[in-house]
């Protein structure tokens, strides 16, 4: 295990001990968002005894799923059924929470940041991992979808100030969810990571619960990809001091005690 990085070094890395937290809460935009960006880190803190939960703010509903006769109801009733397996292939302890917003017309509202906020609040999660909302491409192959920004922004937003601000929304309050203060941020997808999991013996379980997505892989087998996509940031953890050769790459925050 290496030795935990001072705060003033920026690159750091991740110890049961002193930085993992106890109940996590990942959010994400649709199902697979969480397996691709973060599925070894919750593979491994699961299997540590951390507590997990996730929740997926939308259906995923338009998500082609290689089936031209289907509809988008009964593509979000796939991909419900295929989340939770993949869940359950992670070692997630509780049922994927659905929000239920109509996938690709994602925006950051006042009301999706409420409801993330509500979570959040009966949840009471130490961390949060969520996606990035500022990358919109990464090299000359991809374009972000936009609502992987939208449910990044708007997580960060129901961490800060809705979550933690009593006034901010009163009807929260008004249903019995206290305020509660997020302590640490791990924002995935990013391209400005300064903390890395070591994800060593956990490869294959990211690979396992990425082939519970049959709809949006249609024949493709992740174990490739995923593998040289894990290697590569070990690669960049390596350039930082950590002698990882798997590893997940985050933005990291942490949260001034008040």
């Amino acid at each position: 295990m290496a030795e935990t990085i001072e705060p003033t070094n920026p690159a750091q890395t991740d110890t049961p001990t002193e930085q993992t937290p106890k109940r996590v809460l990942i959010v994400m935009a649709h199902p697979d968002d969480g397996e691709f960006g973060c599925g070894g880190t919750v593979a491994k803190w699961a299997a540590e005894g951390r507590d997990i939960w996730y929740c997926l703010v939308t259906d995923g509903q338009v998500g082609d799923a290689g089936d031209m006769e289907i509809t988008s109801e009964a593509l979000a009733a796939k991909r419900h059924i295929e989340a939770q397996n993949a869940a359950d292939a992670l070692g997630v302890q509780h049922p994927v929470i659905f929000l239920h917003y109509w996938d690709s017309r994602l925006e950051p509202t006042l009301e999706v940041r409420c409801d993330i906020a509500r979570v959040i609040r009966q949840v009471k999660p130490d961390v949060v991992i969520c996606q990035d909302p500022t990358v919109r491409w990464n090299g000359q192959g991809y374009i972000n979808h936009p609502d992987h920004r939208a449910a990044g922004e708007a997580t960060l937003a129901a961490i800060m100030p809705v979550a933690s601000t009593r006034l901010a929304f009163p009807e929260l309050a008004a249903e019995g969810l206290a305020t509660h203060n997020v302590r640490e941020i791990y924002i995935t997808g990013t391209q400005s990571a300064d903390r890395w999991v070591d994800i060593g013996g956990y490869v294959e379980k990211k690979v396992e619960a990425l082939r519970q997505h049959v709809s949006q892989l249609r024949g493709w087998d992740p174990q490739e990809g995923i593998t040289q996509w894990a290697k590569e940031g070990g690669d960049a953890a390596r350039k930082h001091g950590h002698d990882f050769t798997y590893a997940e790459g985050f933005k990291y925050i942490r949260l001034e005690d008040d």
